[in-house]
């Protein structure tokens, strides 16, 4: 007898179908399927033929690929006995149970006395599907490998998507064609990481950003990963995603990959964005106060470093109000004895040279101006110049002789004495001081990949957020290195990058929406001439790019002009004033047929409303700007659409297009099928269109 199951979610549909009692395969995943189909058919239409030189029937790419039954391709479980024996697993069904919305099927080696589980999740409201796979004994095993359910790729596709990066430049998209054997990714940094985010779009053959047919994936772990894509001898494309292997240093009876985020688009690369954008906003990140509007952000960070003074930090506040902050960040260098990076990490204490009244003179201060006030932790980490080393070099995690990062070590986080420590001193500073936002720092990869370092994290975060439930957290490590859905399940913002660099930013976002909503990425103005990269930009160009996220400063303000101050003044108020809409806009990345220009379309959640922006990365090959398209509009509705910032135009765009001179009303068919023709600019410049609907 066979079993069949269905999945659906309104825009999705995920069918599975099972031989007898066997591990069952996806032998469906697309655009929703009509209500009476017969699973029992498409189980039968998905056989692939026999011919010679294979086996006499095609082993199932199951949930779970098994190597007993002859799969030739990665198995989807690796795993030891106690006794270091290798399992060969071979599962058979003991129970399933259905919802409207749920499934879950549990499997059993009677012989090797093993359980495994594969739950399914499905969201109407978001169009995503959560996947996860568990894993149990009867005695400890010792696991190597473990997938999240396998999932078959799409034939449709020439081409994979998935993330790399590094510090200063992450979220970048890497393209590979799908070939026989297997695209591996894995991150055996200790942390989600720069250089492998744990993320895959397949688009199939001709799909863009605003057209056609993509599958997307998200692994939700901060630890290390693993991806595997491979395309089998007869043809079929397995996807698998897990842990790092060997990431579970222990042998144990229970294991669980985290959860495996899946989506199908109909409408290009950002149905996926869409549905991963309002999943994490509405489904993962966990608000303090939901209904209070996104606060314009200063952190003082590229303004002073570790030179804290107080009076100084107080003016810069001042300033910093005066142009439209509502929340002051106090980062690195006020702990310890904490003048450089080499020193007093993990010694929580306020400097008293710095500091001879503590810190509530600041933070008075602070809110004597209208803002509320954060503060800069790296909890996870040690210096060896510090008090908590001198007293405990056992805490921490690896060899004594380890090459250290940024002249730090980290902390064993499985340890229950080191996670009862941080959150005794990290507690001890928010209850005696009104602290509302904390900004949670990570700045060196670990020593060596082990789950049991992040579950630890993890439950410090639970803890703290416990009893601490109005902190808001933002995940910073080395800026976008914890990036993911499973920190985020604990954190409200995420620093993408620790560049400040507009023309660099500018790109990191519009890659980095392909799963992050505005209402969580921190974007930030920063100074005249960026740290990271020495560029010098235009404050109205480094002002659009931040406020396209969530809006923030982090630059000296004592340096602006006159000028500067206004410009940036000016965007913060536009900013204030649509933010209501903005945070919870879908972020549309445009089909820019320049491939100098950046253009992402935000557009609110009834699409009555809309804000693009096109920013000018290089030179263009052509003299003036071809039309941009938008998308996602109505095509019978007519729209008014304005140049907001059309007094920047150069003296050298010398014509008289309409949008220079006044708003341009038209259909929506119009705009997504000939598009918008912006005035001519320089490189390193951003048009700010609105739009609404009439």
């Amino acid at each position: 007898m066979n079993n069949t199951y269905r999945i659906d979610d309104g825009r999705q549909t995920l069918v599975l179908a099972a031989t007898n009692a066997r591990l069952p395969e996806v032998v469906y995943w697309g655009a929703r399927l009509p209500a009476d189909e017969d699973l029992g058919t498409l189980h039968a239409a998905h056989a692939i033929d026999v011919t010679g030189g294979m086996l006499d029937e095609n082993p199932d790419l199951s949930l779970c690929p098994e190597a007993s039954r002859s799969f030739p391709g990665q198995p989807g479980l690796i795993l030891r006995d106690s006794d270091g024996t290798p399992l060969l697993p071979k599962f058979c069904l003991v129970d399933a149970e259905q919802t409207d919305t749920d499934l879950r099927l549990i499997f059993r080696d009677a012989d090797n006395r093993l359980d495994l589980t594969c739950t399914f999740q499905s969201d109407t409201g978001t169009h995503v599907i959560t996947c996860q796979t568990t894993l149990d004994a009867d005695r400890p095993v010792h696991l190597h490998w473990l997938a999240a359910p396998v999932l078959p790729g799409p034939q449709q596709s020439d081409e994979m998507i998935d993330v790399s990066g590094r510090w200063c430049g992450e979220f970048q998209l890497a393209r590979t064609p799908w070939s026989p054997g297997m695209r591996y990714r894995e991150n055996r940094t200790g942390r989600t990481g720069h250089e492998h985010f744990p993320g895959l779009i397949v688009p199939c053959r001709g799909a863009t950003n605003t057209q056609g047919e993509a599958y997307a994936f998200h692994y939700g772990w901060s630890g290390g990963h693993r991806m595997i894509a491979e395309e089998l001898p007869d043809g079929r494309r397995q996807i698998q995603w897990g842990h790092a292997a060997r990431m579970e240093t222990e042998a144990a009876t229970h294991f669980s990959t985290a959860p495996l985020y899946i989506a199908y688009s109909d409408s290009g690369l950002n149905g996926c964005a869409v549905a991963f954008q309002r999943h994490l906003r509405d489904r993962i990140v966990t608000w303090p106060k939901p209904k209070a509007p996104r606060p314009v952000h200063y952190n003082c960070w590229e303004a002073v470093y570790f030179d804290h003074k107080l009076p100084v930090l107080k003016d810069i506040a001042a300033r910093a109000a005066a142009l439209g902050a509502e929340r002051f960040v106090l980062d690195d260098g006020w702990f310890g004895q904490r003048d450089d990076d080499t020193r007093s990490l993990s010694d929580w204490t306020v400097d008293a040279r710095k500091y001879p009244d503590g810190l509530h003179p600041l933070i008075d201060h602070v809110h004597g101006l209208g803002m509320t006030f954060g503060i800069w932790f790296e909890p996870e980490m040690i210096n060896e110049d510090s008090d908590i080393h001198r007293a405990h070099p056992d805490w921490v995690l690896g060899s004594e002789d380890q090459t250290l990062g940024r002249q730090q070590k980290a902390l064993n986080m499985a340890l229950p004495a080191v996670r009862d420590y941080l959150y005794d001193r990290m507690s001890a500073i928010l209850h005696d001081h009104p602290i509302d936002y904390i900004k949670w720092d990570h700045n060196r990869v670990l020593p060596m990949p082990d789950a049991s370092q992040t579950r630890g994290s993890y439950a410090l975060l639970d803890r703290l957020r416990a009893e601490f439930p109005d902190v808001e957290i933002e995940s910073c490590a080395s800026g976008g290195g914890r990036i993911d859905f499973g920190i985020m399940q604990r954190t409200q913002r995420v620093w993408l990058s620790d560049s400040n660099d507009a023309l660099e930013r500018l790109r990191i976002q519009h890659d980095a929406a392909l799963f992050l909503p505005m209402a969580v990425t921190g974007s930030h103005v920063g100074p005249r001439v960026c740290h990271t990269s020495g560029r010098t930009l235009d404050i109205s160009f480094r002002a659009w790019v931040a406020a396209q996220r969530h809006m923030g400063f982090e630059m000296d303000p004592r340096e602006l002009t006159a000028h500067e101050a206004s410009v940036l003044a000016e965007v913060t108020s536009w900013w204030k004033h649509h933010r209501h809409w903005l945070q919870t806009a879908d972020i549309l990345r445009l089909d820019s047929p320049d491939p100098a220009v950046i253009a992402e379309q935000q557009l609110a959640r009834y699409k009555d409303r809309f804000v693009v922006f096109a920013g000018k990365a290089a030179t263009s090959t052509q003299i003036v700007p071809r039309p941009l398209r938008l998308t996602g509009l109505d095509p019978q509705a007519r729209y008014r659409v304005s140049l907001i910032n059309r007094d920047s135009a150069p003296r050298l765009s010398r014509g008289a297009p309409l949008l220079k001179s006044e708003a341009l009303v038209v259909t929506g068919t119009y705009l997504m099928h000939h598009g918008v023709t912006l005035p001519w600019s320089f490189p390193e410049r951003m048009w700010v269109l609105e739009g609404e609907r009439l």
